[in-house]
């Protein structure tokens, strides 16, 4: 018997559906098969900090008097006076950039290979994409 749970339609999946949870929770692979292709159901958890694990890491950096923080690579970075307000700003810029992506640019050319960091940025609250933000600089 297989520890994973593949379902080969939506109806399967649904009637199994705590079952497909489960194995999410546990971190077991979950698929729901569709016309369309396949669907892997994750823990959301285990999913941000993976996706953390590829992120370029942030940069917070002291500055005429101030501190930025920015991404390698990303067109979101904050500025601010103190470190904890230039933190605080980065989380904002991102919560903004997420939106925006959802919204109208996950087709862009130049941002279609953000989804990960969306998805961080969606998965996480505020004190983890802060401790995550500020981690490199501690």
């Amino acid at each position: 018997m297989s520890v994973a749970a593949h379902f080969d339609s939506y109806s399967a999946a649904r009637a199994h559906f705590k079952e497909l949870l489960d194995a999410a929770r546990r971190g077991r692979v979950a698929t729901v098969q569709r016309e369309s292709g396949r669907a892997a159901v994750v823990d959301a958890d285990r999913l941000r900090v993976s996706l953390v694990g590829v992120l370029p890491s942030p940069q917070v950096v002291a500055e005429d008097g101030g501190w930025s923080v920015l991404l390698p690579g990303v067109p979101v970075a904050a500025d601010a006076s103190t470190f904890d307000d230039a933190i605080d700003e980065m989380v904002l810029a991102l919560r903004e950039y997420a939106d925006d992506w959802q919204e109208r640019l996950l087709d862009a050319p130049n941002h279609r290979n953000n989804w990960a960091l969306v998805q961080v940025v969606e998965l996480s609250d505020d004190a983890q994409l802060r401790e995550w933000l500020a981690g490199s600089a501690q």
